[in-house]
C-alpha cells in the first residue's frame, strides 16, 4: 500500500448531479490531490462569509492517482454541512478538503496468488467507499471473488445504480440488493429489513475466510458485525466504518 501524504487542499466543484432523491454526486477537481486508495475518506470544510467554519468527514467514491475526487453526499435534514452540499453547492464553487484519510478501511488489489474472497456489506449511503473498492477491483482485473450485499430502502435510493448493474453484468462483482421498504416488481424477495438469517445466506461463508468490509449507519453496522461473528467470522476479519448525522 502506497503511503499518500495528507494535507489541506483547495477543491473546485467540477460537476454535480442528482444521485438519489436526497443525495448529490459531487465531482471535485483537486490539482494537488495525491491520489487515494479505495475506501479512504476526507474532511470537507465550509467557511461562511462571517468566517464561521464547519467540517465533516465523507467517504470517497473514487480511487487511484488522479486529481478528480468523487463524493456522493446524502442529505441529513438537520445536519450542518450536507444540506448545503445537496441544495446550495454549485459548479465552480471552491471548498477545502483534507486528506486522503484512513488506512484501516481501505482495499488494494492483493499480491498473493490465491487471494481471499472479499465481502462488502452496505447500508444506505454506506455503499460509497465499498463502491470505490468494487470499481478498483474491476479496473485492476483482479481475480478475487468480490461480493456486495446492499441494504437500501427503495430502488430510487440505490447509489451508483447503473454502475453497480454494469459491474454485476460483467461478473466483476456479485451484487445482492435487499430492499427494506419497496422492492421492484422483478425482485424475488419481498421488502423487509436485513436479518441475521438473510445475511448468513447471502455472504461468503466464514469457512472461506473472507475479508469483510461493513459500512452504514451505526445501528446497522453494529448489528451486522454481531451477526457475522455469530456466523463464525473472526472479529479481526471484519472491518467497519459507521456514520451519523452530518
Amino acid at each position: 500500500m502506497t503511503r499518500r501524504p495528507t494535507a489541506w487542499h483547495t477543491a473546485t466543484v467540477a460537476d454535480i448531479r442528482a444521485e438519489t432523491p436526497t443525495a448529490q454526486r459531487i465531482e471535485l477537481d483537486v490539482p494537488t490531490w495525491p491520489g487515494n486508495d479505495a475506501g479512504a475518506h476526507l474532511d470537507l470544510r465550509l467557511t461562511a462569509p462571517d468566517g464561521y467554519q464547519a467540517s465533516r468527514s465523507y467517504s470517497i467514491a473514487s480511487s487511484g492517482d488522479g486529481t478528480r475526487v468523487l463524493l456522493a453526499v446524502d442529505e441529513v435534514p438537520d445536519g450542518e454541512v450536507s444540506p448545503f452540499l445537496v441544495h446550495d453547492l454549485r459548479v465552480g464553487d471552491e471548498i477545502e478538503v483534507h486528506g486522503p484519510l484512513g488506512a484501516f478501511f481501505v482495499w488494494t488489489p492483493p499480491t498473493e496468488a490465491s487471494p481471499r474472497p472479499v465481502q462488502l456489506i452496505a447500508g444506505g449511503s454506506g455503499v460509497v467507499p465499498l463502491y470505490a473498492m468494487a470499481q478498483a477491483h474491476a479496473a485492476a482485473g483482479d481475480a478475487t471473488d468480490f461480493r456486495l450485499l446492499y441494504s437500501v430502502r427503495t430502488p430510487d435510493d440505490v447509489f451508483f445504480a447503473d454502475e453497480l448493474a454494469a459491474l454485476a453484468a460483467t461478473g466483476a462483482v456479485d451484487v445482492d440488493l435487499v430492499y427494506t421498504r419497496v422492492a421492484p416488481p422483478e425482485a424475488s424477495v419481498p421488502p423487509g429489513r436485513l436479518t441475521a438469517d438473510r445475511l448468513r445466506d447471502a455472504v461468503v461463508p466464514a469457512e472461506q475466510n473472507p475479508r469483510v468490509y461493513v459500512c452504514g449507519p451505526t445501528p446497522f453496522v453494529e448489528a451486522v458485525a454481531r451477526w457475522l461473528q455469530d456466523a463464525g467470522h473472526r472479529p479481526g476479519d471484519i472491518r467497519t466504518e459507521r456514520f451519523g448525522g452530518s
